[in-house]
């Protein structure tokens, strides 16, 4: 990355989700870099754990309402829902990501475009997705759409068979569970879902395996990161940082 060192920067995280995810995970990757402010987006009939409830809470009225309640002095916004990209579709995301930029003049990112752009600055082809459990054979289905209709390989996606509680999953679960499941064809692991909290599984997993590692927090760090030209000392999460 071309950077410069900066102070700490302040994120706005936007999900639709209950569970923790990306608070929690950026104070584990990047403490010195990164303070959050969380905004969740209520739903009003389906639940965000199904695709049509994902596709509601993606309207700009339900966005800009969480954003609303967002305090002073965030510098970037944080789209969090790894689920919510699949529902609606690699397009939609990107025009979801620029009318909040437009909206809010702060840079805008989103977890699935994130990883996107992760995938083609290391020239990766052919990928295995890991969903948790609790996504569902429809938004497993929906994320092997996502990344190919980028033009992505995708050799396979499972829903792993670990606890259906992300408080019960531990790292040495997810690094076990991938491992044993790994398609040889496979360039690189995108492990989805903000609320999974896998990223202490990361490096281990990336020396188990050999493989680039994306997980969903990580990366919308990454991206964040990026973006506002932060210069990072960041290890022990990938190599996605090196």
């Amino acid at each position: 990355m071309n950077t410069t060192s900066r102070p700490r920067i302040t994120v706005g995280v936007l999900t639709p989700h209950a569970a923790a995810g990306a608070d929690v995970e950026f104070s584990h990757i990047a403490p010195a870099y990164v303070r959050t402010e969380v905004s969740r987006i209520h739903p009003r009939s389906d639940p965000p754990t199904v695709p049509e409830g994902l596709r509601a809470l993606a309207t700009p009225a339900a966005i800009n309402e969480a954003a609303s309640a967002l305090p002073g002095g965030v510098e970037a916004l944080a789209y969090a829902s790894t689920s919510s990209g699949y529902a609606i579709g690699y397009d939609a995301e990107s025009a979801l990501r620029e009318r909040l930029r437009e909206r809010w003049n702060v840079p805008v990112h989103a977890t699935s475009l994130s990883a996107v752009s992760a995938l083609r600055s290391h020239h990766v082809e052919r990928i295995s997705l890991v969903h948790p459990p609790w996504f569902g054979h429809s938004l497993n289905e929906l994320g092997a759409e996502y990344f190919q209709s980028q033009g992505f390989e995708v050799v396979d996606a499972r829903l792993a068979d670990l606890p259906d509680d992300p408080d019960r999953i531990e790292p040495a679960m997810v690094v076990e569970w991938v491992s044993q499941h790994l398609s040889h064809r496979a360039e690189a692991v995108i492990i989805g879902g903000n609320g999974f909290r896998a990223a202490r599984a990361i490096n281990e997993l990336e020396g188990r395996t050999g493989r680039l590692v994306l997980e969903a927090n990580q990366v919308l760090l990454w991206s964040i990161l990026k973006g506002a030209g932060v210069s990072v000392d960041i290890h022990g999460f990938g190599s996605l940082f090196d």
